[in-house]
């Protein structure tokens, strides 16, 4: 055998594109935990919060289908099915509720979940810095008050003893209003009431989404000869759409979520017929007259009407091409 046959021979061969390839050392492998375990670590403490005080108390909602005697715990009260649920939608009360509840949430949908979107392209349109941080500033800082000082302050001006605005229309000629116990004045108090306190924070999500929109796109317009307003409504609008439509999402999500806090701070005795809603139900029947059970079918009836509206209205913005929330 020739030399050139046996270094033919010694020389390795290369796989065709039919034959199997060589078996390749296996490299170590990092696992995706480990490589990200600074990100791990510091979603660690908001998971746990979600597990202890969102998902875990989720069991107790067992006791919606019993009649729940704390002396008996869960395990040994007596279980009596969709009694309370058949209970609760065959009473007037739950009309009532229902049309309590639904009218505030509308108002709040048509007349607060605007108002951040509008102050956010007023706000971009402010080219004066320190202007608008300052006025930004002010707008957010009633998110930081609790509903106890923002109800304070709202009777300290309104109500009929004394008040700022009643004084007010006295001076001009006008009679005292009695905004804080007429039961017509209670829904569009309580909607001014979560605009003040709440409009800062939406206004700040938005003003967040505007810093991604492209400044070139601006000046392409301002060449074409757009103003401010066609640059709002054909550049602005468009680049946080889905933002607006995650946080309508939300708030469709919490349609039936009206607050127990607020409504019970601003109802009375004169308002109540209007003021009484899901929320202050629950409290009522559960802490103030015993029935835990019945007051869990209440409330589990409004996650679940909440769960349903969320879906609803995420597979509908998937339907347009939108992102949605999941």
């Amino acid at each position: 055998m020739s030399a050139v046959t046996a270094a033919k021979a010694a020389a390795p061969t290369t796989p065709t594109s039919g034959g199997a390839a060589p078996a390749r050392p296996r490299r170590k492998r990092v696992p995706a935990l480990w490589k990200h375990k600074a990100l791990y670590l510091m979603a660690v403490p908001g998971i746990l919060y979600f597990i202890l005080f969102k998902y875990a108390p989720m069991g107790g909602l067992v006791i919606a289908f019993q009649d729940y005697l704390p002396f008996l715990g869960i395990g040994g009260s007596p279980w009596v099915g969709f009694d309370h649920f058949v209970r609760f939608f065959s009473e007037d009360t739950f009309y009532i509720l229902l049309r309590n509840t639904l009218m505030i949430s509308l108002g709040m949908l048509i007349f607060s979940f605007p108002v951040p979107v509008i102050l956010a392209l007023l706000l971009n349109e402010v080219r004066t810095k320190w202007f608008q941080r300052s006025i930004q500033s002010v707008v957010y800082l009633p998110h930081f008050l609790s509903w106890v000082i923002v109800v304070s302050i709202f009777y300290v001006l309104l109500t009929t003893d004394g008040g700022s605005v009643n004084n007010l229309l006295v001076s001009w000629g006008f009679d005292p209003v009695p905004f804080l116990t007429d039961p017509d004045w209670l829904r569009p108090m309580y909607i001014f009431q979560e605009i003040w306190k709440g409009a800062g924070w939406g206004t700040i999500v938005y003003l967040a989404a505007m810093t991604a929109v492209d400044v070139q796109l601006y000046e392409a317009s301002e060449l074409d000869g757009a103003g401010r307003l066609r640059q709002a409504w054909h550049i602005t609008l468009p680049a946080i759409r889905p933002t607006i439509i995650v946080m309508f999402i939300l708030a469709i999500g919490d349609f039936l979520e009206l607050g127990f806090e607020h409504m019970f701070l601003v109802m009375n005795s004169l308002n109540r017929d209007v003021a009484d809603i899901f929320d202050t139900y629950v409290y009522t029947a559960g802490i103030e007259n015993g029935q835990l059970s019945y007051a869990a079918a209440v409330g589990l009836f409004k996650g679940l009407v909440g769960l349903i509206l969320v879906v609803f209205a995420n597979r509908l913005a998937k339907r347009f091409g939108e992102e949605g929330v999941y």
